[in-house]
This record gives structure tokens, sequence and C-alpha cells, in this order.
């Protein structure tokens, strides 16, 4: 039977676990101002934390509004992380680098 140590429990972060793929959607309301600059935000810290690691898929839910209902969506942009697990949910335009990566699991929150 194995024992666990604190390093053992912490979850590993992008960087600890450089080969792991992230599936993420973003949802989005038409091309608004919101919209573009989260779209921005989210493929910029994705090239630059994930760069060849990531598969992002974009969702205008005026144009898809099934696939909002069946993603549970209830405001917009909002970020989907499908993998790798646990799933999470950030809503807003991505702006805040810090808490998108804190969120994502891709680096820890500063202290």
């Amino acid at each position: 039977m194995k024992k666990y140590t604190e390093k053992d429990s912490k979850p590993k972060t992008a960087m600890e676990s450089p080969k792991e793929k992230y599936v993420l959607r973003l949802y989005v309301t038409g091309m608004t101002p919101r919209s573009t600059q989260a779209i921005r935000n989210i493929r910029k810290i994705c090239e630059e934390h994930l760069k060849g690691r990531y598969e992002l898929e974009v969702i205008d839910i005026c144009q898809q509004p099934d696939l909002a209902k069946e993603g549970e969506i209830i405001a917009a942009p909002t970020l989907i992380k499908k993998l790798p697990l646990p799933l999470r949910k950030l809503i807003g335009t991505m702006s805040d680098t810090e808490r998108v990566l804190v969120g994502l699991n891709i680096t820890h929150k500063k202290e």
C-alpha cells in the first residue's frame, strides 16, 4: 500500500505535466466586444502557456443555442475546460491571466 505525501496529493499543473492536452470550449454571443476580447485573451494565454498542447473550440451560442443548453451555459463568454479533468468553467473576458491560469490548473495561485 502506497503512502501519500503532500507532494503526491498536490494537483499537477500544466508545467509539471507537459504532455497533457487541454480541450477547451469558449462560448460567446456573436462578435460583441466582450466576445472578441475573450477569444483574443484565451488564444494568447493558450499560445503562451499551452503551445501545441491545446484544442480550442469557439461556439457562438446565438448560432448554436442547443450547444449552450447542452453545456449548461448561463452567461457568456464562458470557457469550459473539458480535459484534463476536473471539468472547470470560467466566466468573463479572460482578461485576468492569473485567474485563468489558476482556474485551468496551469499554475498555482501566487501568495
